[in-house]
């Protein structure tokens, strides 16, 4: 590829961000402006997209194939992005964050690098791929609401499993530095809801303080994650390299002078893929109900303690002889071996059959921030990334 083709190429990839970031896909808000902005596209081009909402009928993922050379849409690699992005609220940025500015070597804007910079930079190549001859399809998956949990992956995957899809390998496009990334935690979050029995506080005997009773709970799922800091399983490959827990938020009471009959926080486990969500799960269940709340219906009949699953997706462990895995670190050259704490979609892909591993442009630290950014010469680096993957998959 010519250095002018490639500066072509980059400048393309670069509209097609900026096209994306102008488009606010918060989770909290539809995707769907840019899902049908892409599959207008997409149609344009030749390549029909199939969607898969959400409930509410509000969301979608979209899933495309080019064929290869012979017609077969079976096999081949899929281009996988989330399309959703973190809130700007309460963040300090220079200039509106949907308004993409180039700078400095630099394209701000929210999604930049998290990750409409690899979507974007995908998207460019379907010029290229259009007029390859190719001996296996490329897939293109991008998913909704990634930031709540990776809960639009898996309903594009049963889709794909109901309409007999069946890729090769996935390549996630997750900010990276170009690097590939083989392993990631799972993530597992959960709500615990307390019931306790309100009463005035100078009559503190006669209710039952949920508070407490939570915070006691809270106590245990701490002494959980000290366990497992100190006591391992261990993998030094990750940048954190033990399962971790934390409580992330937590409401409960009314008022200082009354007794608290309700009390509700969400925490979360990352573990290795190694160890067991649900062993670490049932610790914490096992407490609550055999130890915290015989204690409490003493006090009071009418207690609860109740503990719900909010969200989650496996952790990636991706194998070293799969061909996604060689073909990447052959396109890339890099052999080392990276795993990271942070959860993608990854995991679901391997669930699902697909093997995956995970590569894109932009640093995962300018991920989520004010004033986000992708370094142009990151975007210029996948778009050469891309090209050898149409390469690998030519004729």
């Amino acid at each position: 590829m010519t250095h002018a083709t490639t500066n072509v190429t980059t400048d393309a990839a670069i509209d097609w961000i900026q096209r994306l970031v102008a488009i606010d896909t918060t989770s909290r808000n539809s995707n769907l402006g840019l899902i049908e902005m892409v599959r207008d596209d997409l149609r344009r081009a030749g390549i029909e997209a199939h969607l898969s909402h959400d409930r509410a009928g509000t969301k979608a993922n979209l899933y495309a194939t080019v064929p290869a050379a012979d017609g077969t849409t079976q096999g081949g690699i899929v281009l996988s992005g989330h399309t959703d992005t973190v809130p700007v609220d309460g963040q300090q940025w220079d200039h509106d964050p949907f308004t993409p500015q180039l700078r400095d070597g630099r394209l701000y804007g929210r999604g930049t690098c998290d990750m409409k910079g690899f979507i974007g930079t995908a998207l460019s190549m379907v010029p290229r791929l259009t007029r390859t001859r190719l001996a296996k399809p490329v897939h293109f998956a991008l998913s909704y609401d990634e930031e709540m949990g990776c809960l639009g992956a898996p309903i594009m995957l049963a889709d794909l499993k109901a309409r007999g899809v069946r890729p090769d390998g996935c390549i996630v496009g997750e900010p990276t530095s170009m690097q590939v990334i083989v392993a990631h935690k799972g993530i597992n979050v959960w709500r615990c809801c307390v019931r306790g029995h309100a009463a005035h506080s100078s009559l503190t005997p006669r209710g039952l303080n949920a508070i407490e009773y939570a915070a006691q709970l809270i106590c245990f799922i701490r002494g959980l994650a000290d366990e497992m800091r100190s006591e391992g399983p261990f993998d030094q490959a990750f940048d954190v390299p033990f399962s971790t827990a934390q409580i992330g938020t937590i409401q409960g009471g009314i008022a200082v002078n009354t007794v608290p009959a309700h009390c509700q926080f969400d925490f979360e486990h990352r573990n290795l893929p190694t160890a067991d969500p649900q062993r670490f799960f049932g610790r914490i269940q096992a407490y609550a109900q055999e130890v915290l709340l015989p204690r409490m219906r003493a006090e009071h009949a009418d207690a609860a303690i109740d503990l719900t699953p909010l969200a989650g997706a496996p952790s990636l462990d991706a194998s070293e002889q799969a061909a996604i895995t060689q073909l990447v670190r052959a396109l890339t050259a890099d052999r080392e071996t990276r795993k990271v704490a942070y959860g993608t979609e990854a995991g679901q892909f391997q669930q699902a059959g697909i093997p995956s591993v995970i590569c894109g442009p932009g640093d995962i630290q300018q991920a989520h921030k004010p004033n986000e950014f992708v370094a142009l010469d990151q975007i210029a680096q996948c778009v050469r990334f891309l090209d050898k993957v149409i390469d690998s998959l030519a004729h």
